[in-house]
């Protein structure tokens, strides 16, 4: 039904079942386009292409994401390359001479628990980790946690990278994080944008939420955003010209001036041929009606089907037994299976690579996307019936 938007992903890599489009998407046919149109507009505009970018692009697909994430103010979302950029504007808000206190997880995306362990090689700061296992008592083990000190930064994911297990109470859980601290309070959206209904217009003026369009937005790499409080006031210390848009036109100031809307936190210049990409995408899919929550059903139907397959296979190790969160209802658009070892793991997926059959694993945990361009009709793992690992 879907798989006429992915035609040229589909074609080059026939005889493949891909199941890691939680880490690497296909992309819908639309982007090649988007890729040509930023060409063309280069060659037409050459400087002059900023003024349309920041004129038209920019605000179009601002308003495309505030939409989808039910944002009210659309120039609150800023866009870097990467959420580690954002995600080091944010850490540079605080005075890292003063003491600084983190609240996190045990299951936060590699970059930004690299850079917060980095950080804790200072004196002065502290990182505070809340496991995400058991999964039914998180929020609360969470939240009760963001009462118990005084934290200045509490990150976590709307969706665990390493299990899939999802906070379907967003709104919830930061209200009671809001409640329990005045902290600065980052949601990593980024397996949770386009993947699972988000309403954020309860707790707009109170989060800051990160996602991008690497994954589920379908766009590729390049383009990430984080959609930053309406009112805030921070300052970050890593800071570039794109931040002063607003201000240029003034008379220069000894003071170092900030835009007062979300590109306070906006870097330098980029290549917005991924911003290209993602907005046909969430063009294309506005155009065909095609939601998030119609996305969030079909991928639950394919989930479904692929779960029954795995039952019968009765194998050894793929089997419903090593499924790490069973509750559909609770979850992203990606299965974990947790076998033995890394070792193990590694050994099945290149079995199932050998069969034509793409994964994706992360130590000990090995992890199955869905997508739209997927056909569960044609599901196959019986390559696992020949060969026991």
């Amino acid at each position: 039904m879907y798989q006429q938007f992915y035609q040229r992903f589909l074609q080059a890599n026939q005889g493949k079942q891909h199941f890691a489009c939680h880490s690497h998407h296909y992309w819908p046919d639309v982007t090649r386009d988007a890729m040509l149109a930023y060409w063309d507009d280069t060659a037409r505009l050459v400087d002059d292409k900023w003024r349309y970018i920041f004129g038209e692009k920019v605000p179009q697909t601002q308003q495309l994401i505030a939409d989808i994430l039910q944002l009210p103010q659309a120039e609150q979302i800023v866009f870097a390359p990467n959420t580690h950029e954002l995600v080091m504007r944010l850490l540079s808000c605080f005075d890292l001479r003063q003491p600084l206190r983190i609240l996190t997880t045990d299951s936060e995306f590699h970059s930004f628990s690299r850079q917060v362990k980095r950080l804790v090689e200072y004196d002065n700061v502290q990182l505070d980790i809340i496991p995400t296992e058991p999964f039914a008592s998180f929020a609360q083990r969470f939240s009760d946690a963001a009462a118990a000190h005084n934290y200045q930064l509490i990150f976590c994911s709307q969706v665990f990278f390493n299990s899939g297990f999802a906070i379907t109470d967003l709104t919830g859980l930061v209200r009671q994080l809001a409640a329990a601290s005045d902290a600065m309070i980052v949601i990593d959206g980024y397996h949770g944008f386009m993947a699972l209904p988000t309403d954020l217009s309860a707790i707009a003026e109170r989060v800051f939420y990160l996602a991008g369009s690497y994954k589920y937005a379908q766009g590729g790499e390049g383009c990430c955003f984080m959609a930053v409080p309406l009112g805030c006031t921070a300052r970050p210390l890593y800071t570039g010209w794109f931040a002063e848009f607003g201000t240029l036109a003034g008379e220069k100031s000894a003071t170092v001036l900030y835009s007062e809307d979300g590109y306070r936190f906006a870097g330098s210049t980029m290549d917005f041929s991924a911003l290209y990409r993602l907005n046909a995408v969430l063009r294309l899919f506005k155009q065909q009606g095609i939601s998030v929550g119609r996305i969030h059903q079909y991928v639950q139907q394919l989930q479904q089907v692929f779960l029954a397959k795995v039952a019968e296979l009765k194998h050894a190790k793929l089997n419903l037994q090593t499924l790490l969160q069973h509750d559909l209802a609770h979850h992203g658009h990606f299965l974990t299976f947790r076998l033995g070892s890394a070792a193990e793991v590694a050994e099945l997926a290149a079995q199932l690579k050998r069969a034509g059959i793409e994964t994706d694993y992360r130590a000990d945990r090995l992890r199955f996307g869905f997508a739209l361009y997927h056909n569960s009709a044609q599901y196959d793992l019986t390559c696992l019936t020949h060969e026991h690992t």
